[in-house]
């Protein structure tokens, strides 16, 4: 789903990891912007990719190409689909996937490995999620409501499959009357399946503060659904754990 390659995303990232060095003909041979002396490029990462994240994290800071790639490859997944659950739509994805890898390679300096990468690199990747809600917010009818949303379960029929695409579609313009932290901290607990402290990580809120807002956010929902059928049925799959 990414226009951007590979390389293009390196090539945007690298800057920000490693200053650009001149090489002299004493390390190496002729000037290669972004690229350390005495570095080998290309080999630094084994072939298979078993690497820790922080030993990856340290060669991708250090201007290791491959490494950056690698970095890339493993991450881009997870941040697209963390995306979509929260926001429900591609809608503006390629810039915000951008947005999210440019300020993980900002913070990459700072990961020591203390916790999963991905889980590291998510909770950035929110962090452009809510500026993002904000922006549309201050945008009139520029809220990416025009897609469906990812679906929630497992459908048997076009006509089951339409009824709920119909009401996931309910929820995300709903959800997206929310205050952003309370639309994100509900989706990832219940759209995404977090667990409770996950989604505290993740929002950097204590455990009771998370459950706070996602049962407010919860509250707010089923108000609106007293007056709206499929989001009243699609919030019920939810609670009996249809996802």
């Amino acid at each position: 789903m990414l226009a951007r390659t590979v390389n293009e995303m390196v090539v945007v990232a690298r800057p920000l990891v490693c200053p650009t060095v001149q090489e002299s003909p004493a390390n190496g041979g002729a000037s290669r912007p972004g690229e350390l002396p005495g570095l080998t490029r290309e080999r630094e990462v084994p072939s298979n990719g078993q690497v820790s994240d922080a030993a990856l994290a340290g060669l991708a800071v250090a201007g290791d190409r491959n490494a950056q790639r690698q970095l890339f490859q493993r991450l881009k997944g997870a941040l697209h689909a963390t995306l979509y659950r929260v926001l429900g739509s591609n809608a503006h994805m390629e810039e915000l996937l951008q947005r999210a890898f440019l300020g993980v390679f900002r913070a990459l300096p700072f990961y020591r490995g203390e916790e999963q990468l991905t889980l590291w690199a998510d909770r950035i990747a929110l962090r452009v999620a809510v500026q993002h809600l904000r922006e549309c917010r201050s945008l009139e009818g520029d809220d990416g409501s025009s897609e469906p949303g990812p679906a929630l379960r497992l459908v048997t029929s076009s006509d089951d499959a339409a009824a709920h695409s119909r009401a996931v579609a309910r929820l995300y313009e709903q959800l997206r009357r929310l205050e952003p932290e309370a639309q994100i901290a509900f989706a990832l607990f219940e759209l995404d399946g977090r667990s409770l402290a996950e989604v505290a990580a993740l929002t950097g809120l204590n455990l009771t503060r998370a459950q706070a807002r996602i049962s407010r956010a919860r509250a707010q929902l089923w108000a609106a659904a007293r007056q709206d059928d499929e989001l009243a049925q699609c919030l019920r799959e939810e609670e009996a754990g249809q996802r």
